[in-house]
């Protein structure tokens, strides 16, 4: 029974939008009767398979949920590519967590999972209890945003999975040292196969609502954090050029009084496959355990 609960159920929920309705897809990871539910939210071309290895090693404490976020994995893409933006995401959370049938729930949030967590989190009468920002903050730096907005979208093929994985390894070296079984996991993880090879799972469509929205400067989303109530767990990567350690320590004195992780050799973003960054998460979300 043990090992069956130690392996993801997928699962899919309706949700709304201005232009209709879309199906968002989700794994669902430990025992589906566990009020303890911890929500895993990836980034912007990511999908939930990222945190395999964090679920597996959390699922026996939480009923752990990682969505593939709409245009996404296996859920559906957006009949308008201008709503594939934070605002309909955190609409598809709520009706998530409705699904799920629980009041409250723990998040880990990556990057773009981490903004839309924050953005939840500062509702009034949130759901969110315990909030971890992996490489996430009020101030997503101009540069980062020019870096993504150079390959967000590209429409890319690859003949085979080593040549997706050689391609992986140089978008994502920021994510620092792994081993060739992580590497090919986190490819197999983005590819989806397509005719004789193998392309990116997601929408391409994301980058028109990505580059329309850039901005001439920084942005900064101090409002939705300063709005924060719950414990929060920052986790920077030490060589990260999203989240500065400026911003990190203006965390620290602002909002929830943010407490920070800096991940040693690591750019954007750590990736909570290694047991030392996923120790980290777990004893976090352990303190918010009742006595």
């Amino acid at each position: 029974m043990a090992e069956a609960l130690a392996e993801p159920r997928r699962r899919s929920v309706q949700c709304a939008s201005p232009r209709g309705l879309h199906r968002m897809s989700y794994l669902e990871w430990g025992d589906p009767r566990n009020r303890d539910v911890l929500v895993c939210v990836h980034g912007l071309t990511r999908n939930g398979r990222d945190f395999d290895d964090l679920a597996r090693a959390l699922c026996g404490r939480w009923r752990v949920v990682c969505p593939d976020v709409a245009g996404r994995g296996d859920s559906d893409r957006l009949a308008d590519a201008r709503l594939y933006g934070i605002p309909q995401y955190v609409a598809d959370m709520v009706t998530l967590i409705a699904r799920l049938d629980v009041e409250a729930v723990g998040w880990v949030g990556t990057s773009m999972g981490g903004l839309i967590g924050m953005a939840l989190a500062a509702q009034p009468g949130s759901p969110i209890t315990r909030l971890v920002l992996n490489d996430a903050g009020p101030v997503v730096s101009l540069v980062s945003l020019q870096r993504i907005a150079s390959y967000v979208g590209n429409v890319l093929s690859f003949a085979s999975l080593e040549q997706a994985e050689a391609a992986v390894r140089a978008i994502c070296a920021p994510y620092g040292p792994h081993s060739d079984a992580q590497w090919r996991q986190i490819t197999a993880a983005w590819v989806k196969k397509a005719g004789d090879g193998w392309q990116p799972n997601y929408d391409p469509r994301i980058a028109e609502a990505f580059r329309a929205t850039l901005p001439e400067k920084d942005l900064e989303l101090w409002p939705l954090y300063d709005a924060v109530r719950c414990p929060t767990l920052v986790l920077r990567g030490e060589l990260s050029d999203l989240l500065t350690r400026e911003t990190t320590d203006k965390m620290r004195t602002r909002g929830p009084n943010a407490r920070v992780f800096e991940v040693k050799g690591v750019g954007h973003t750590p990736t909570l496959m290694h047991d030392d960054q996923i120790a980290v998460v777990r004893e976090f979300l352990m303190e918010g355990d009742s006595p």
